[in-house]
């Protein structure tokens, strides 16, 4: 099951994960290890399931070594940088004209952080906080809460978050924006309303990865680290960065001109 080409992941990805300059070099090809935790997000594979033989073409690694290097990149914020250098280079091509905000339920079997009873699902859950573009692209995720509290629980300070984490990627708020409210200052906009479609299909967009259905991770880092992650699949399944916009122009253009 290929999640992204090795071109895409060497591309966009592999420039951002960091490596040790000490010790022994990797013994497996970088590429190869990212299409191994991009199957993990895509199947919902038990870590200890991983079928590494299965990717690995020369030296292989357990799946204890795949799982540290997975967390290692998610402590020193890999993860989230390779998300945030796509938004830098490729956000003039998102239409932000208005963006949608959500919060979303996620079973968590295992207990863990940022987890609560949550009566609507009859179950323990994570909530997790995220604006979606005009075509539903989800664009940044506030840290995980409990699933106890309403979508609203820190609002303010989450949605702090999400601005922070835009405003690193070169995607600013509008200041001129500011006073948007209707004359009887109800918190509503009919208009903008008509575009909520779009984050539900950010939602299921989202459902389409299997890791993140059901929360499995106990570390609330870890179950972050995997919405950036699916963030790069979306924006490359339904948007293409600016290089394969230049790449479709050249070879479209060769094609006219050897005809």
């Amino acid at each position: 099951m290929e999640v992204l080409s090795k071109d895409m992941i060497r591309q966009w990805i592999l420039p951002v994960l960091t490596f040790s300059a000490h010790g022994r070099p990797s013994v497996v090809e970088p590429v190869e290890l990212v299409e191994v935790i991009l199957y993990k997000l895509k199947s919902s594979c038990q870590w200890r399931l991983l079928p590494v033989n299965q990717f690995f073409t020369g030296a292989t690694l357990t799946w204890q070594s795949v799982y540290a290097r997975f967390n290692a990149w998610r402590k020193n914020g890999s993860w989230q940088g390779v998300w945030l250098r796509l938004l830098r280079e490729n956000g003039a091509h998102l239409d932000c004209s208005s963006v949608q905000l959500d919060g979303s339920h996620t079973p968590a079997k295992n207990g863990g952080e940022a987890v609560g009873y949550q009566g609507r699902k009859k179950a323990r859950t994570t909530t997790a906080l995220f604006p979606a573009y005009n075509r539903g692209q989800p664009l940044a995720c506030a840290r995980p809460q409990a699933g106890n509290h309403h979508d609203t629980h820190r609002l303010n300070a989450l949605f702090g978050e999400i601005c922070a984490a835009l405003e690193a990627a070169n995607i600013p708020r509008n200041r001129r924006a500011a006073d948007w409210q209707t004359d009887d200052d109800t918190p509503f906009d009919p208009e903008l309303y008509a575009r909520r479609v779009v984050v539900e299909h950010a939602n299921a967009w989202l459902g389409g990865f299997k890791t993140l259905l059901v929360r499995y991770e106990t570390s609330v880092g870890n179950w972050l680290a995997w919405h950036w992650l699916a963030f790069v699949v979306i924006l490359f399944a339904k948007n293409q960065p600016k290089a394969d916009f230049l790449n479709s122009f050249v070879i479209c253009k060769s094609i006219v001109l050897a005809s």
